[in-house]
Order: C-alpha cells, then sequence, then structure tokens
C-alpha cells in the first residue's frame, strides 16, 4: 500500500518546486517506507511513498508511460490486473513491469476513463495526461482508498491521500469548520462529504475528477453506485451456490502476494468465512492473528482459537488491557480528523500484531453492510412496518409526547429503550434512521454549540445527509434504503477509515474481500428475506458458510468490541473530562458551551447519567483539534 500527493495548475503551467511536493509526500512515510519518488514537469508535480507488495523490486512510482505522455502516481491494488494485462497486451500494450501500476498507464490510453469500469480493486489514483493537458484523480467503488484535495490561492489544486500530507503545503489555510463539528459530534467520525479544515475536501468513493488545463476544477463525477432497486431470481439454493463461487473468486484474488500474506482473525462469522475460504485456497498453512482482552466479555480468543484449530492456522494472539487509552495521542496522529469509535484502539493493536509477521492481512470489513449483518437493520426494518400501520399524525402526537415524557436508558439493549423507539416511530422513516445512527442528539449538540456555533451552522443538521440518501436511494424497501445510506456514510466515513488509517499507520496493506464490488452487487439484488430472515441478519451469507463454519460460530449473537469508556471517565480519565470545559482549545473557537460540558462531566463523574461516549467524542476533539490548528 502506499501514499500519494501531487499538485496541478489548471489555469497557467507554474513551475512546481519538487522539494514541496517530496515534503508532502513524507508527511505520510507511514504508508510507503519501502521507497519515495518525485516527478514534475510544468505546472504538475507527483509524489509517492511505497510499500512494496507486487513486483517487489520493480514499479517505481511516479511511473511514466514508454513515450513519457503520461504519468501515474497510485494507491492500492488492482486484483485483476494480470487479466487486464493480457487482454491489453493482446491489443499491442508493451509491458515493462511486472506491477498493477502500469495496467493503469496502458488502460488510459486505451480506454481513458472507461477504464476505472473495468478495474477490480481498491484504489486513489493521479494521472496526468500530457497531450489531454489534464490530471484525472479516482477512487474505488466503496472507498476502501482515501484522496484528499483543496484548491489553494497560488491556483494549484494539491492532493494527498492523507489531510497530513496537504497539510505540508505552506498555502493550505489552518480554519476549522463548524459544519464538520456538527457531523462529527452526531456521528462520531466526519462524514466524506465533510472535513474539518475548512476549504479541503474528500473525492467521494466511487467518484473520479477530471480537472483540465484552462477549466474550472469541475465537481466530481460519480462513476459507479451500489443498487437495490433489482431483486435477483432463483431458488435460495441456487443463489447460494452463486454466493460461494463470488466468496471464493473475492478472496483468492486478494491473496495475491509477493510478500507475506495472513488475516485478522476475531471468530466471528466474517473474519471465520474469510480464513476458510484462504485455507481451502492455500498450499500452506494460513497466517492469523487475533486480539485478546484481559476482560472476559470482551474476549472472543476462545472462537478464534476454534477456527483457528479447525483450519490448522499458523494462529497467534495477544491479551491487552480493555482500558488501553494510553493509544489516543496515537490515533489522534493516524486519523488527523477526530474519529470517536473507540474500536479504533483494538484494531490499532491488532494490525500491529500482524504487522510483525506480515505485510498483508484480509480482513472480514463490510459483510454486515453488504448483507445486513447490523442489529439497527432489524429494529428499521420492524419500525418501519410499525409506522405503516399507524398515521403520521397520529405516530407525530402519540409516539412523539410518550417518547419525550419516556424516561432515557442508554444503558439498555435497543428493545428495552423505550424512548429511543417511541422518537424514532414519532418520525418517517429516514428521520427515525438517521438518528438511530447518530452518537448525539440534535438537542445535545444545541445544548453544547453556543449561539454564536448555531448561528455559523446556518440550519446545516448532520443527519439530513442520511434522510437525503434514503429518501433518493435505488431502492425497494425500507431495508434497501437504510444499508444504502450506510454504503454512501457509514462505511468509508467510519469502517473504511478506520481500516486504512491504523493499518497505514503501523505499514500494513489490509485487504476487504467482502467489499468486492461483485459480491456487493449480487447482495444488494437478494431478496429481502435472504438478507435479513426471521431477526437473523447476513442469512444467506450464513447458509453458505455452513459448509466451513461450526453453527456456534456462524449463529452465535454478535459480540464485537465495547470499550468501557464509560469507566474511563468515572476513574482514569475523570480529570480529562473536567478539564475540557477550561480547555483554550476549545474555548478559543467560540463555539462550545462550557456550562454544558462541565456539567456533563459532573453528572457522569457523579453516577447520575452515562454521559461516556459523548466525553469521549469530545477528548477525541479537542486533541484533533490542538494538533490541527495549534
Amino acid at each position: 500500500m502506499c501514499g500519494i500527493a501531487g499538485l496541478y495548475y489548471p489555469a497557467t503551467p507554474k513551475p512546481v518546486d519538487p522539494a514541496r511536493i517530496q515534503a508532502m509526500a513524507d508527511a505520510q512515510a507511514h504508508r510507503g517506507p519501502d521507497g519515495s519518488g518525485v516527478w514534475t514537469a510544468p505546472g504538475v508535480g507527483l509524489g509517492h511513498r511505497r510499500l512494496s507488495i507486487i513486483d517487489v523490486a520493480g514499479s517505481p512510482q511516479p511511473m511514466a508511460s514508454q513515450d513519457g505522455a503520461l504519468t501515474v502516481t497510485y494507491n492500492g491494488e488492482i486484483y485483476n490486473f494480470a487479466e487486464l494485462r493480457a487482454e491489453l497486451q493482446a491489443s499491442g500494450a508493451v509491458f515493462v513491469t511486472a506491477g498493477d501500476t502500469e495496467v493503469l498507464l496502458h488502460g488510459w490510453a486505451a480506454w481513458g476513463p472507461a477504464m476505472l469500469d473495468r478495474l477490480n480493486g481498491m484504489f486513489a489514483f493521479a494521472l496526468h495526461d500530457a497531450r489531454r493537458q489534464s490530471v484525472f484523480l479516482a477512487r474505488d467503488r466503496l472507498g476502501v482508498k482515501p484522496l484528499h484535495y483543496v484548491e489553494l490561492a497560488d491556483g494549484a489544486v494539491a492532493f494527498a491521500s492523507e489531510l497530513k500530507g496537504l497539510l505540508a503545503h505552506p498555502l493550505v489555510r489552518r480554519v476549522p469548520d463548524i459544519r464538520a463539528v456538527e457531523d462529527y459530534l452526531a456521528f462520531g467520525y466526519v462524514p466524506d462529504d465533510a472535513c474539518l479544515v475548512s476549504g479541503v475536501k474528500k473525492l467521494p468513493a466511487g467518484h473520479c475528477l477530471l480537472i483540465e488545463r484552462g477549466k474550472p476544477v469541475p465537481a466530481p463525477s460519480r462513476w459507479w453506485d451500489v443498487d437495490f432497486s433489482k431483486r435477483a431470481t432463483g431458488s435460495a439454493k441456487a443463489l447460494e451456490e452463486e454466493l460461494t463461487a463470488l466468496l471464493r473468486e473475492a478472496v483468492t484474488s486478494r491473496m495475491v502476494s509477493d510478500v507475506p500474506l495472513g488475516a485478522f482473525l476475531s471468530g466471528g462469522v466474517d473474519s471465520s468465512a474469510v480464513v476458510a475460504l484462504m485455507a481451502e485456497a492455500s498450499r500452506g498453512a494460513v497466517r492469523t492473528c487475533t486480539i485478546g482482552f484481559d476482560e472476559s466479555s470482551l474476549d472472543e480468543r476462545k472462537y478464534a482459537d476454534e477456527i483457528a484449530q479447525r483450519f490448522a492456522t499458523q494462529h497467534r494472539e495477544r491479551v491487552v488491557a480493555a482500558d488501553d487509552f494510553s493509544l489516543i495521542d496515537t490515533l489522534v496522529h493516524a486519523f488527523d480528523e477526530p474519529f470517536a469509535d473507540a474500536s479504533a484502539l483494538a484494531t490499532y493493536r491488532v494490525c500491529e500484531l500482524a504487522r510483525e509477521d506480515v505485510t498483508v492481512a484480509l480482513s472480514g470489513d463490510g459483510a454486515d453492510e453488504a448483507f445486513a449483518g447490523y442489529r439497527r437493520y432489524k429494529f428499521q426494518a420492524a419500525e418501519e412496518r410499525m409506522r405503516g400501520l399507524v398515521p403520521a399524525s397520529v405516530r407525530s402526537t402519540v409516539f412523539g409526547t410518550l417518547g419525550r415524557w419516556y424516561p432515557k436508558a442508554d444503558w439498555a439493549p435497543r428493545p428495552l429503550r423505550a424512548k429511543t423507539t417511541l422518537l424514532a416511530l414519532a418520525e418517517d422513516g429516514a428521520e427515525g434512521y438517521a438518528r438511530s445512527v447518530g452518537v448525539t442528539t440534535p438537542a445535545l449538540r444545541a445544548a453544547l454549540f453556543t449561539d454564536a456555533a448555531r448561528a455559523a451552522l446556518g440550519g446545516h443538521r448532520a443527519e439530513d445527509r442520511y434522510v437525503r440518501s434514503m429518501r433518493d436511494a435505488p431502492a425497494r424497501d425500507a431495508l434497501d434504503r437504510a444499508q444504502y445510506a450506510d454504503f454512501q456514510h457509514w462505511l468509508p466515513g467510519d469502517i473504511l477509515t478506520k481500516a486504512d488509517r491504523t493499518s497505514m499507520a503501523v505499514s500494513l496493506e489490509a485487504r476487504e474481500p467482502l467489499l468486492d464490488y461483485r459480491l456487493v452487487e449480487f447482495a444488494a439484488k437478494l431478496p429481502v428475506g435472504m438478507r435479513l430472515h426471521g431477526g437473523q441478519g447476513k442469512w444467506l451469507l450464513k447458509k453458505a458458510m455452513e459448509r466451513y463454519l461450526p453453527k456456534d460460530i456462524l449463529y452465535r449473537p454478535k459480540m464485537g468490541f465495547v470499550t468501557p469508556i464509560s469507566a474511563w471517565f468515572r476513574g482514569a480519565l475523570a480529570d480529562e473530562a473536567a478539564r475540557l470545559a477550561s480547555s483554550r482549545v476549545l474555548a478559543g473557537t467560540g463555539w462550545f458551551n462550557a456550562t454544558t460540558i462541565a456539567q456533563l462531566a459532573e453528572d457522569h463523574r457523579s453516577g447520575r447519567a452515562d454521559h461516556g461516549r459523548t466525553l469521549w467524542q469530545l477528548v477525541m476533539l479537542e486533541r484533533a483539534m490542538a494538533r490541527l490548528f495549534g
């Protein structure tokens, strides 16, 4: 895996200082410790940091075509590069390297932007075409790999894999965006259509951007989207066989590597499925690793051990403390923007463990989004059925009133949180789901903000992006719409950002076979009952894996990693929470109500309320803002 950076002047070909490109690339050295390169020409510069995976001794970047007309800097893996290479060679292309990077050069020469439709992989790249006087930026379908860009005061467009790459350029203005703060407080991450540094943009998943000399910088264009509007036909058995074939191909295509390769193994359905298929395709023992916790209620090692023994993997495990908050500053540096999904702590530790033995690791990320594995999908489907039985006017009046008066019980399982359910039923499905995926309510955010912050927001509300996505979704059903919205926001903003930043922080390449776009397109067409059946998510996926995995793995309750952050803020981090109210970083923005923050910290410390997640968000926000803005 790699880090990329660059500059392009669309108005006039100003000189580009190679040292500036080098500095932007070197700010991301963790993404590519094995090599670096810079290429410049009038009006353009490309930089690269390399983590060597394929064609280790060759394929240096930035890479130019033999005639010098095309130059590319690229982060990712094209899993079908061998097939594309053969097709291009049959048409007369001559390759001089053995890797996948050169496929992009010949592919662009042959097919132009239509090349993207042929690529199966995870990628973000910038390709300069001297003949067309253009730079083409592209990001993979699901957003596995990141790409940030910004228009600078001197007319340049700067781009980099990570925000820290852009911030290495002195003309990037470090001004916080209040709308991104609202979004972060709502969801616990800054979505891909926002950035905490005002003016910086993220190229959305499945989008590309063609910047041409002499023309204004256009908006990105979508080149791929997941479509839930169609339904597959055929028996459950036939669809199960089709799914199994797609799973095998997705896993085996991601096992191509010239460096040591392994897998994360939690003992859950998804990682166990990946390991099972790797073992089937591998001649030797699959290398696996898992993290255990010193708190038994969080520890899944016995399930991981069961799978490791079943498939005779070369297994490694490590026990870490459940209160492993020593990584806070490490994560703040890795993510740049604030990121409050506390499972990032465990993800970093398992990446750290894997990197001791391998350079590439396959993960089980993506199956919950593709095959409806989250419990919230079940609740959303049930609530939508209820909404269909009661007129909207009655729901708003009756359920809304009951919900406002019902006591809050965030500690309870979702089915027992009547307040949450009643308030959700009072709204339409899109509004209800938008709030269900949130971390803080609009009311709490309003209390945290000052009058100046609320005025600066200008009516911006974080949940609106979810509402728009669900209402405009290419979908037939409430479950379709919820999954579609998660593909647009939650998956790239939280899950894939977490996987990319934690793995890249330790120079490890993570691959997600369950997000192969063919698998995702197949899952989106499945009848609702083959995704969510009898309250069981991922139904067809589990049926397909019954030939490989024991039922105690397939059908045990979903566990996940739950960090005991509430306990932290009544113990070791209690003073940290109290200090937030007097933070110069937060106070300096003029956006935060110190009295509200102090009350949250005191109520939590005394046990009168549970504000652990909100306090964790504020701690991560304060530290990120201190790092970004001083």
